[in-house]
């Protein structure tokens, strides 16, 4: 090789061409880094344009202060992303560069449905599971409860959308939805009654028991006050229960 003049030219032009792109990553490195492009300033927005609710410069500062690193060039735009998901109320974020000094963040706000389980949590109104100030949700209506098995929220969502349209006509309201990890329903309505309607064996088995509690309801509120529980897990009838009053159960429900 060392004889080879050709082969020699051609390792020094490499070597020539690696050390200018070094220096110029290196320059560029340099100049990146200068205070110049320091970061002025990061606009929220919202991104259907409307305003926050509960998103605010406060829980925006407390949530990303210290996080964000980096200037106009090396800020990390996933990143910066993931920082202002994780403030509460804010379901989905993002971001992109304004020359010469800013980011634009734009926000998508949780809104609250009602409460999610035991602990404290809240579902949207899009079937999201999130942790918020459960106290400011309140502020905004009544919450209803619901509860179920991980990964079932949109599906219990969609059903307590179902369900206020099945008791409407009783003029009656779902105030807690509840799915079993045996995938069995329950409802619990405005007047406090508990309605086990049990697992859904075709795809109209809940809707028929609703039916059929919502056509005799008149009669039923007007005989029996204070009702607690109803069990509509019968082929062709029910069991209930109420404050004083005890009904034998049948044995004949599914």
């Amino acid at each position: 090789m060392w004889h080879d003049v050709k082969a020699l030219n051609a390792t020094a032009s490499g070597m020539v061409a690696l050390s200018v792109l070094a220096c110029a990553a290196a320059g560029v490195w340099w100049l990146a880094n200068r205070p110049v492009f320091d970061l002025r300033a990061i606009r929220v927005e919202t991104m259907d344009k409307s305003e926050f609710k509960h998103v605010n410069h406060l829980t925006l500062r407390n949530g990303t202060q210290g996080r964000i690193v980096g200037n106009f060039f090396t800020a990390n735009l996933e990143q910066v992303r993931q920082v202002f998901e994780a403030v509460p109320w804010v379901r989905r974020a993002s971001v992109r560069r304004e020359w010469p000094d800013q980011l634009i963040v734009s926000l998508e706000e949780h809104e609250a449905l009602g409460t999610w389980g035991e602990d404290g949590r809240l579902l949207s109104v899009k079937g999201d599971v999130f942790t918020a100030n459960l106290a400011e949700a309140e502020e905004d209506h009544e919450l209803p409860e619901f509860s179920g098995p991980d990964g079932s929220e949109k599906e219990v969502l969609a059903r307590y959308g179902e369900l206020k349209q099945w008791f409407a006509p009783a003029s009656l309201e779902p105030k807690a939805v509840s799915l079993s990890s045996r995938y069995a329903w329950t409802v619990k309505l405005d007047n406090g009654a508990s309605v086990a309607l049990g697992r859904e064996a075709t795809h109209d088995t809940l809707r028929q028991r609703v039916d059929r509690l919502v056509r005799i309801w008149p009669q039923i509120a007007a005989r029996v006050p204070n009702i607690e529980t109803i069990d509509m897990r019968y082929q062709n009838g029910l069991a209930l229960s109420a404050a004083g009053l005890k009904i034998p159960a049948d044995t004949k429900k599914h």
